[in-house]
């Protein structure tokens, strides 16, 4: 599950006697956590990448990873000032367009773009003005805590014909998401004894739809095609 009303307490609890045991997990508990949107925006800190490359040969590593980083802020009691700031980007600069508001959820169909990403903060969100009428305080409210505001990702257009089941969606400006995949086995104890690349998955939607999955019919799966 996603959260803990997504099976009762049995469910957690079996999950529970499954991560003290020997037997094999796929994934492990630390690596379904890996996977959410709040870990990802933890590792995505100052200093978080960096922990991982402290010789001198692999200085400038941690800094070639970060390039390929969006923007990806915390909603929570954690919340800091680069965190406030883009929030306050959407609430005072009609910034909306260049955010996305996301839960802890993948599949599509659980984000917030745009007006709807902006009335979602102004919602949740106590603002306080100065005597000059100036906007100058946001406290967030803690039901926005499952959320993350996210950097939103703007990739080249091309055209395209998008099929479904065998049948002809459509055709126009599309944008394509590539995902890779890898494949991790570890002991108890940490040690990893294999770490490969597993394989990829291009998902392909026309370029007017905010949200994305294939499962959820937002996109379709596609092909790359290099040259």
């Amino acid at each position: 599950g996603y959260n803990t009303a997504d099976g009762s307490g049995i469910e957690w609890l079996a999950r529970e006697r499954l991560e003290r045991g020997c037997a094999a997990k796929c994934p492990n508990l630390g690596y379904h956590l890996a996977g959410t949107k709040k870990v990802q925006q933890e590792l995505a800190r100052r200093g978080a990448v960096e922990q991982f490359f402290q010789g001198d040969e692999e200085a400038g590593v941690a800094a070639q990873i970060r390039t390929a980083f969006a923007g990806l802020y915390s909603l929570g009691a954690d919340a800091n000032e680069e965190d406030m700031e883009a929030v306050k980007d959407v609430l005072f600069n009609d910034a909306q367009g260049q955010y996305v508001l996301k839960p802890q959820r993948e599949g599509g169909g659980y984000n917030y773009y745009g007006e709807n990403l902006a009335n979602k903060l102004k919602e949740n969100c106590t603002i306080t003005v100065d005597d000059d009428g100036n906007n100058n305080d946001v406290t967030l409210s803690p039901d926005l805590s499952e959320f993350i505001l996210m950097e939103r990702l703007f990739p080249p257009q091309q055209r395209a014909i998008l099929l479904r089941n065998g049948q002809v969606e459509g055709t126009g400006m599309s944008i394509s998401e590539l995902g890779c995949f890898g494949a991790i086995v570890s002991s108890g104890d940490g040690e990893v004894v294999h770490n490969e690349y597993a394989g990829f998955l291009l998902r392909t939607k026309f370029s007017g739809v905010d949200e994305g999955g294939v499962a959820s019919g937002f996109a379709t799966l596609s092909s790359p095609y290099l040259c």
